[in-house]
């Protein structure tokens, strides 16, 4: 077993490349009942992921672009089975205005990549925001509550940033610089900062230049059997891949290997990460699939295996590369599943960790106290007409891609007024909703599919239910029903999609062109096929 220090805490390559060690099965995911597990554990957008291993716990972070609570955070007893903890960043306009609900033109934009440590009895946080700079934050307990940020660059075009202690406490910042630098205007220079002792600035004159390739980004940096280990991807011909610089020194100078082949259309290129190591004394990769679909990029768990004291991928090849695999033992027996999208009752006097705001909402737009036992939301106008997207204060969770997927949400509408529309949404790319629309004082139903609108029955009641149902194919379909029971289809199937960076959100909604009207969110069913 390696001795850890963390200090804080297409076509194949040249050569021959092994075949695809085994192939995914449709819907398989997760935590398999029987001391297993089938990649990928998390089939949701969870990007940018990074993981570390505190006193038997693991815990991870992933980015969040223009969600809020800002940078989520994860944990896991066995790698397999997580939950949210919460975000890192309560209020996304303490980095960027445009992050508001007023103005909402950020989108896959906001929170990038970064990397959590764990160091001085403290969680550590940074990351970047590709207009802004990077940024930190620190806990004493990875649920909150966490500093407020503070920037510690503040220029744009920095990316995948990662903090690093060494043995005698200096601590240092690796991040990648997208924009050209130098006489031959290379990009994706991987720099290496000294920080100050809190980490909240760099020390000037300390700028250097550890490594440049072809979009070399997802930086980590460790410290294993006294060698310094420089984790990152570039981009090859095969795709996307890890990469590992070794060296004696950070002055390096430094050996490189490649760590697992990819194939992108079958394996997405599992390339953003952390390297982790489970009670057991065996090794982990948690990384993101980096290739977007509809789901976003899903989250898969590697084994690792040593080899001449490097972290080889997946399963060892022919070549001594890595390669994907799909299923394994969990590297923790007897754990609990655990899921990462929930239903709600809205009983709390919070919202559950695992619901985001498409951007930052609007104070006093919405409530979970003016009628305990229901979220309220109130309606105001969008900053476009006619676009889902546009729509402030829509709360959000992931979609899930497995055979079966399903969310019901019970409405009361009777706060409604006219010009108001509140419901059930999908957006990514493009949008679609199912959702009572009121006019003239009637209330109908409404499905939109992009904008494309099929009108429904006139509603009597003042309850109805909302459903969305996809599979693994992401087509969904829409059905309302009047008594909870008995569910109607209603409107085309809408393929869900991905983009800005993002996979497919599931989303409550209410908009009026003027502000006026509320609606209250009784209760969420979030139902997910194993």
């Amino acid at each position: 077993m390696l001795a850890l220090s963390l200090c804080g805490s297409g076509a194949l390559a040249q050569g021959t490349a092994a075949a695809v060690a085994d192939q995914p099965t449709v819907g398989e995911w997760g935590d398999q009942g029987d001391g297993s597990y089938a990649n990928p554990v998390l089939p949701a957008d969870f990007s940018d992921l990074d993981a570390i291993a505190v006193g038997g716990t693991f815990y991870a972070i992933s980015s969040t672009m223009q969600y809020s609570p800002g940078m989520t955070v994860l944990q896991s007893k066995d790698l397999v089975n997580w939950k949210i903890l919460g975000g890192v960043v309560p209020d996304l306009t303490a980095l960027d205005p445009a992050l508001n609900w007023d103005r909402m033109d950020r989108a896959g934009r906001g929170i990038w990549a970064g990397a959590i440590r764990y160091h001085g009895g403290r969680f550590w946080v940074y990351f970047t925001t590709p207009d802004q700079g990077i940024f930190m934050s620190t806990a004493q307990d990875a649920a909150g509550p966490w500093t407020k940020v503070q920037p510690v660059m503040m220029a744009g075009g920095w990316d995948d940033t990662c903090p690093f202690w060494d043995d005698d406490g200096q601590m240092y910042l690796v991040t990648s610089h997208t924009g050209p630098e130098g006489p031959s205007a290379t990009k994706y220079n991987i720099h290496l900062f000294k920080l100050t002792a809190d980490g909240t600035q760099i020390l000037a004159g300390s700028d250097r230049v550890i490594h440049q390739s072809r979009g070399s980004e997802a930086n980590k940096l460790y410290k294993w059997n006294g060698l310094y280990y420089h984790y990152y991807s570039e981009v090859r011909p095969e795709g996307r891949v890890a990469m590992m610089d070794r060296a004696k020194s950070l002055d390096g100078p430094w050996e490189t290997r490649q760590l697992i082949h990819v194939h992108g259309a079958v394996d997405k290129e599992p390339n953003q990460g952390g390297i982790v190591e489970a009670p057991s004394g065996k090794w982990y990769f948690f990384t993101h699939q980096g290739r977007g679909d509809w789901e976003g990029r899903a989250a898969v768990l590697l084994p690792v295996e040593w080899v001449d004291g490097w972290p080889v991928l997946g399963k060892l090849g022919a070549d001594g590369i890595g390669e994907m695999v799909w299923r394994g033992e969990k590297p923790v027996e007897g754990t609990p599943r655990a899921s990462v999208v929930t239903g709600d009752g809205f009983d709390g006097p919070v919202l559950k960790p695992e619901w985001q705001w498409n951007y930052q909402p609007r104070s006093g737009m919405w409530s979970l106290t003016e009628r305990p036992g229901y979220l309220r939301l109130r309606a105001f106008a969008p900053l476009k007409p006619n676009d889902l997207k546009a729509v402030g204060d829509v709360l959000t969770q992931r979609a899930f891609r497995s055979r079966r997927n399903e969310v019901t949400v019970k409405l009361d509408v009777s706060g409604m007024v006219d010009g108001q529309e509140a419901g059930l949404s999908h957006f990514a790319k493009t949008f679609a909703s199912l959702g009572v629309v009121q006019q003239g004082g009637v209330r109908m139903l409404s499905a939109n599919n992009n904008g494309a609108r099929v009108a429904g029955a006139a509603i009597q009641g003042t309850a109805i239910w909302l459903r969305s149902t996809w599979g693994f194919d992401g087509v969904s379909q829409f059905a309302y029903s009047l008594d909870g029971k008995a569910f109607v289809p209603i409107g085309d199937p809408y393929q869900l999609t991905w983009g800005s960076y993002r996979g497919d959100r599931v989303g409550l909604f209410t908009v009026n062109a003027k502000t006026a009207g509320w609606v209250d969110v009784d209760s969420v069913q979030y139902e997910v096929a194993r």
